[in-house]
């Protein structure tokens, strides 16, 4: 840890105005390398969207309607950035300039993330990461086409634009390399592209979605006294080493700070997605090696499996991308890349145009992650008119958010399994990053354990994580307030936090006292609050109280802005994790001794307990269910408490006052945690299942699964549409009609069935089968412009035996009549005895000639209503006339 000395000019940039709006100019200590605003310009998304969309008969399938409806093509409207700008901007004034590099990269790109309260974006600002955002960058490493960069803001180790000397390029927290040189950079080099494009390599890497997904704070990584790293980890260059010595330089050279002398994940931990991933040997793993890996991961409940199937289309190709799959280089092999499993493979065009090409790999334009519940907010602060950006959606808009829930909500089903052995409970880490991942303040994974007694009945005093409305100390409900309405309403949560046995997996950001003391000294108000209680809503901890401990003490706290250490990190690492590699990029477990971690060693990607150690006395079974919550009431309450009306704020004082912009933004984030309502009249972001388990007997009583109550119905440990028993329902549909293009079903509910669905079906063929027995012959059948076309006929066999089955022993069916030998009604029954005894022994038939030569026959039953006249029947030794009636009858 550095030494502090506090110098005078450390004032310059913690002066605290009477602003009201966020800052004109960003602070030194918020640039950072890369492609930087006006030095290239990027497209509307709707220019794309004439070619990308609105084409297929499945719209699942087209680039445009899956970007429409995900979380990184609503960026910008997401009602939890906004909340959280307002606090971040109150703490640090212009660090919004950092959030709005992802959360609407064209506003910044443009030029409009100043103020940096995000009141300069524009109305065209609204999707966040549109589609130049991707198709314009080039990677940073100059190992392929080369970025718009001006030094001091080349964004690799080397500081170069040129190959040799550039080194490890930096991926992280929005350090875009872009470039106008290129037209539209992608993957595919035979696009039928109207506008100009270049094959582009970099879009398959592992390193791309780096890009956003490591989040560094460059303001804390570089004043503050350890830099925001974790403990033991690599050394950080930044101001503090320049002069004067031993003391950050705020407002001076960039040159100095720390984003321009480390990779991103060195410094100020925010998030580090893309670190875990990295750090995990997933990362070099070939998607066509799948079989190789452990075989708990293996399981086909889990993503690794999900993504292998989608990426050789049922295991009907190689994962190699087909562009070159029968001889994959390095561009053309497929890793188990953040591509692989959140753009999954799947059937399809990727434009309008005549001519394009209908691809096995196409990549869906969705990028689906664990968000599920920021479709129904922000559909809610629509309807409201409180969204702050984006508002007025579409018919089709909406109809993306929706398909977007239930893409999440499919995902989250396959990041974990829960498995119950013995009394041995495992949640295993189906990922390639930790579990859970991403954004840490908020968001949280839990293990709820129900009780039963012999008899089967729950014993509901013991239940371990249960989520429902809160209650104070003396058991009475907890009433809050909704600012908007001025309605009451009950705060849901786990209720009992506390309880020694609760299994949380998620990470606690937090302060250090040696950084409150440093910002007390540079006037930050004392009484600046860092936490409330959840109960009363009352402030329970501040910067002056932190101050005020120990060194080397710390407090836990939601200051995304200023937050410079993790408290604990308990989230399950991914695969084989490597020690030292999470410890150079600051995204180590904390303790790092948990999960099997050491020096040199890799870390166990799974967490287990003996479920018999925590049963209360008379439990005999339990139902287990891992849950996870996007956004909790203690991180909704943290952002709606915290608005300050600045340092003279009695209440609440804060650096900065909080941007007239933003000043309702906590308020109206509140409003929607309460109301906005999932497709199940739920609220209050309600955990959505991941995995469930049963312990002992008795405990679950078996029904016929419900597709969407995120419930175990059926006690098999499969929920919803994880479970076969909801394949191809319209809560579980397929994405495609592909592989079934000839069932006569529309399996994935698009209103198309078979060839008519020409985005999944065109090209596709089968074999068809026709004729019986050794007239059996073969044709094929293919879908091609939405219909069905005989392109090879299939014409039958002539038979060997025409008409008259003679063979009846050779198990073939020799006149094509559909029976075999003697099911044939041609071969006499009674031919199938070769001895005497046999033959006779059968009421049917009976032995004539030699005993050892003879034959065996069918004994002939005359029917005596056969003969019509008198001289007739009289022949007959078993039939007589009988002349009352006319007829022959028997004897």
């Amino acid at each position: 840890m550095k030494k502090i000395i506090v110098a005078a000019t450390l004032l310059y940039c913690f002066s605290v105005p009477k602003v009201l709006w966020g800052a004109a100019v960003v602070p030194p200590e918020i640039d950072m390398p890369g492609t930087q605003p006006l030095e290239v310009s990027l497209e509307s998304p709707n220019r794309c969207l004439n070619c990308h969309k609105n084409y297929e008969t499945n719209p699942r399938v087209e680039p445009g309607f899956g970007w429409m409806g995900g979380a990184m093509g609503n960026a910008g409207r997401d009602p939890i950035f906004w909340a959280t700008l307002a606090i971040a901007e109150q703490g640090f004034d212009g660090v919004g300039d950092l959030c709005i590099r992802c959360h609407s990269a064209g506003g910044w790109i443009g030029g409009r993330s100043t103020p940096t309260d995000g009141s300069g974006l524009r109305a065209s600002d609204e999707n966040g990461i549109d589609c130049d955002t991707c198709h314009q960058m080039t990677n940073p490493d100059m190992g392929e086409h080369t970025g718009v960069m001006v030094d001091p803001f080349i964004a690799n180790q080397g500081d170069s634009l040129d190959p040799a000397q550039a080194g490890e390029g930096y991926y992280g927290s929005g350090m875009y390399s872009m470039s106008n040189s290129y037209g539209k950079l992608g993957p595919y080099g035979d696009t039928v592209a109207r506008h100009q494009f270049t094959e582009s390599n970099f879009h398959r890497d592992v390193d791309f979605c780096g890009t956003c997904h490591d989040v560094s704070n460059p303001a804390v990584g570089d004043l503050a006294p350890n830099s925001g790293t974790q403990d033991g980890a690599p050394d950080v260059v930044n101001s503090w080493d320049f002069a004067p010595v031993g003391a950050p330089n705020p407002g001076g050279l960039r040159e100095e700070k720390a984003a321009f002398n480390n990779p991103p994940y060195g410094y100020g931990i925010v998030e580090r997605t893309f670190s875990e991933y990295k750090s995990s040997p997933l990362s070099a793993t070939l998607v066509d090696s799948f079989w190789s890996l452990p075989q708990d991961l293996q399981d086909p409940r889990g993503s690794l499996y999900n993504a292998y199937m989608n990426s050789t289309t049922e295991e009907t190709r190689s994962a190699n991308y087909i562009d070159d799959a029968t001889n994959p280089d390095e561009t053309s092999k497929r890793y188990f890349s953040c591509q692989t499993c959140h753009m999954r493979a799947i059937t399809g065009r990727g434009c309008d145009k005549n001519g394009a090409p209908n691809r096995l790999d196409q990549p869906m334009h969705d990028q689906t992650g664990g968000n599920y519940w920021v479709y129904p907010l922000v559909k809610y602060q629509d309807q409201q008119g409180t969204l702050r950006l984006g508002g007025g959606l579409t018919a089709e808009q909406v109809e993306a958010l929706d398909d977007g829930v239930l893409r999440a909500k499919s995902h989250l089903s396959q990041a974990a399994t829960l498995d119950v052995a013995g009394n041995m409970v495992r949640i295993t880490n189906m990922t390639g990053h930790k579990l859970i991942t991403g954004y840490p303040e908020g968001r949280r994974m839990w293990l709820n354990i129900k009780w039963y007694d012999s008899s089967g009945a729950e014993l509901p005093d013991h239940e371990i994580g249960a989520w429902g409305p809160l209650v104070d100390n003396n058991g009475d409900p907890v009433i809050m307030v909704n600012p908007r309405d001025q309605q009451e309403f009950i705060p849901k949560s786990i209720i009992n936090l506390e309880d020694p046995n609760l299994k949380v997996y998620e990470v606690h950001p937090a302060m250090t006292q040696e950084w409150a003391d440093m910002l007390v000294g540079l006037g930050y108000p004392e009484a600046m609050p860092l936490s409330f209680d959840r109960i009363t809503g009352r402030v329970d901890f501040t910067l002056g109280q932190l101050a005020a401990l120990e060194p080397g003490s710390y407090y836990q706290t939601f200051h995304f802005a200023l937050n410079n250490y993790v408290a604990s990190d308990n989230r399950i690492p991914p695969y084989r994790m490597s020690y030292d590699e999470a410890r150079k990029r600051n995204a180590l477990p904390v303790p790092d001794g948990q999960y099997g971690g050491a020096p040199g060693g890799v870390y166990q990607h799974w967490d287990e307990f003996d479920i018999a150690q925590i049963a209360p006395q008379g439990a005999v079974a339990a139902d287990l269910t891992l849950y996870y919550q996007g956004t909790s009431w203690e991180y909704v309450q943290f952002l709606y408490q915290a608005v300050s009306a600045g340092p003279g704020d009695p209440a609440k004082p804060f650096p900065y006052p909080v941007s007239l912009f933003l000043a309702d933004e906590g308020k109206n984030f509140l409003d929607g945690w309460v109301n906005a309502k999932d497709a199940n009249n739920n609220s209050m972001v309600p955990p959505q299942v991941m995995a469930t388990a049963v312990w002992g007997s008795a405990a679950c009583v078996a029904e016929p699964e419900i597709c969407d109550d995120t419930v175990d119905n059926d006690c098999d440990g499969i929920v919803d549409c994880n479970d076969t028993d909801c394949s191809g329902t319209p809560e579980c549909p397929s994405l495609i009609e592909y592989p079934f293009c000839f069932d006569g079903l529309d399996n994935d509910f698009d209103g198309a069935v078979d060839c008519d669905d020409r985005t999944d079906c065109d090209g596709q063929s089968e074999t068809t089968v026709c004729g019986l027995g050794v007239c059996s012959s073969t044709g094929t059948r293919s879908c091609s412009n939405g219909t069905l076309v005989e392109t090879v006929a299939c014409i039958p066999l002539e038979p060997t035996e025409p008409n008259v089955e003679l063979s009846c022993d050779d198990g073939l069916d020799n006149d094509c009549d559909g029976d075999v030998d003697f099911s044939d009604a041609d071969c006499p029954v009674c031919a199938v005895y070769t001895d005497k005894a046999g033959c006779n022994g059968d009421p049917n038939c009976t032995w004539n000639g030699n005993p050892n030569t003879g034959s065996c026959q069918e004994i002939q039953v005359t029917q005596c209503s056969d003969f019509v006249t008198r001289s007739e029947c009289l022949t007959q030794p078993s039939c007589t006339w009988d002349n009352k009636t006319k007829t022959c009858v028997s004897l």
